[in-house]
């Protein structure tokens, strides 16, 4: 789609907009694709709603409950080795 065709939609009584098929297929949006709505000072902005929620990993890290003494980097890697090597042995990886 060239970047100058200018195409139009109209709002319904209900205040539906049909998107131009050219615009969904351009995006990638199926029905169903929920959009975010803003309004800019050079108009209205739709965008795709995100899947997942943004976050930082200062907001979930140690979130997850841990008992017991922390495990050093050495223990750590010794764990992933033993891990990897169990997957090699069974051809999974």
């Amino acid at each position: 789609m060239s970047a100058k065709l200018k195409l139009t939609a109209t709002v319904s009584s209900k205040g539906q907009v049909i998107l131009p098929k050219a615009i969904r297929e351009q995006r990638r949006w199926p029905a169903g694709t929920e959009l975010t709505v803003e309004d800019t000072p050079d108009g209205v902005l739709l965008k795709a709603k995100p899947i997942f929620t943004p976050t930082r990993s200062k907001d979930v890290f140690g979130s997850l409950p841990h008992q017991g003494a922390a495990k050093s980097i050495a223990a750590m890697e010794e764990g992933i080795a033993a891990e990897a090597k169990r997957r090699h042995a069974r051809n999974r990886y």
